[in-house]
């Protein structure tokens, strides 16, 4: 097998099992040289937790040569997010060859796919206005309001198009919240949908978005505080016709959008328990499969004598599963019953399971609504699910990772002085004594 291709395989096998939550990569498994790379935007930043895409294609000389990398997420090639980040997908950095750098900074063959992806994303600072060279260490008045400025302007892009817009293409939905309409080919047929099209993040952002909806809405209510409806946006001095963010301020027109996507993401499950139902009556492969790791999650745990759970279907239904946890003793948990739904695709492992606790909980890797944030370590196992969800549970003084915070308020709490610490353990164990309240079910 070719050197180029064994590196490139290992290098995306690397990637793939890595438990970096800001980087995602995918090829077809025809062309491993054309990889899709996924950057989620970093937190405290303008481009925070915004969707950002990018082609890499790697010739027959890789790594002796550097891979050609374009950014996607563009606004059809019409916006430029960073003063290294064309609106035509250019991506200016010294290791590409796409710009001069300081000797030592070209492309080796130590480099590789990851060191790429992190450089990229060491461009979305909380101050992109220094990247722009002969701006890096300015000290005007003019320049220091410009920053600002420049900031927000990108803080509203990357919620507009990092965000909603890409949300609404995979949803088929049009800004004012209606579907969008499959246009007949002229003989009165239904145009099929470009077989081409390869797609590999849908799911992952999809999830993530539901993890940083609150983000999302608590983002848009300070910068309203800043900005006014309607308000256009600053032109920077290193912008130029062609290659620009040009634009305005509507951020109440974008809480609207994110409201719809989620009411749409919020049907998904219920329409993959009629497709499981389906499924199931048909003895289709992925039901008998999913009711058979059923059968054994439940048998693990019924042998499973250090943590206390009840697993049951729901109408008999394979794809949906109901969990209910009993709070260890001795711990903030202890005399809790955590009712949690998990809802399974007929598609899964591609599309992973949709997870919802039932029971209110005050915890900072539980949102508002009852979305947990936590990743398997065999997300193709169903059984995994179940234990990195009472991993996350109770997982003592994990590291902190402002990507996992979904609860704003109760992230704060915990991740601040011994006084607020203890304010959030008396709201957590609150929640439990008063038997918490039961959310709507999908």
């Amino acid at each position: 097998m070719n050197q180029s291709i064994i590196r490139l395989t290992r290098e995306l096998n690397d990637l793939q099992k890595s438990n970096d939550l800001s980087i995602a990569v995918a090829c077809r498994d025809s062309d491993i040289r054309n990889v899709r790379a996924l950057i989620l935007g970093p937190p405290d930043t303008p481009y925070e937790f915004g969707f950002y895409e990018f082609s890499m294609k790697f010739g027959r000389d890789y790594p002796g040569k550097a891979p050609a990398v374009n950014a996607l997420t563009t606004n059809g090639g019409r916006t430029r997010f960073n003063p290294n980040i064309y609106g035509g997908g250019k991506v200016c950095l010294s290791i590409l060859g796409t710009w001069r750098g300081e000797r030592g900074e070209e492309w080796s063959a130590a480099q590789g796919m990851e060191s790429i992806l992190i450089s990229i994303q060491s461009l979305m600072s909380s101050n992109p206005y220094e990247n722009e060279p002969g701006f890096e260490n300015t000290t005007s008045e003019t320049d220091k309001e410009n920053m600002k400025v420049y900031a927000r302007k990108i803080r509203h892009e990357n919620i507009r198009i990092a965000i909603v817009q890409r949300l609404e293409e995979y949803l088929g939905l049009n800004a004012d919240g209606t579907r969008v309409q499959v246009d007949p080919d002229a003989d009165g047929t239904v145009v099929a949908a470009d077989d081409d099209a390869f797609e590999p993040f849908i799911d992952l952002i999809k999830r993530r978005f539901l993890w940083y909806y609150d983000s999302y809405l608590h983002t848009i209510a300070k910068e309203q505080e800043y900005v006014s409806e309607g308000e256009m946006f600053v032109k920077m001095p290193f912008e130029h016709n062609g290659n620009i963010m040009e634009g305005k301020f509507l951020y109440s027109n974008l809480v609207k959008r994110l409201r719809n996507i989620r009411g749409v993401l919020d049907e998904e499950p219920g329409q993959w328990a009629e497709e499981g139902k389906a499924a199931a009556a048909k003895d289709l492969g992925v039901a008998v499969n999913l009711r058979r790791q059923f059968e054994q999650t439940v048998e693990h745990y019924r042998k499973d004598q250090s943590v206390t759970v009840d697993l049951e279907l729901v109408d008999d239904n394979p794809f949906v599963w109901k969990l209910a946890v009993i709070g260890r003793p001795m711990t903030n948990f202890d005399g809790g019953l955590f009712n949690i739904q998990i809802n399974v695709s007929v598609r899964f492992p591609d599309e992973q399971p949709r997870v919802k606790f039932l029971t209110s909980m005050y915890h900072h890797r539980i949102s508002k609504d009852g979305i947990p944030c936590y990743t398997a370590k065999k997300p193709e196992e169903a059984k995994s699910h179940i234990e990195a969800i009472l991993h996350m549970l109770e997982e003592e003084r994990p590291p902190y990772d402002p990507r996992m915070a979904v609860n704003i308020e109760a992230s704060k709490l915990y991740w601040g002085s011994e006084a607020d610490r203890k304010e959030y353990n008396r709201k957590l164990r609150r929640c439990v004594i008063s038997k918490c309240t039961p959310f709507l079910l999908y």
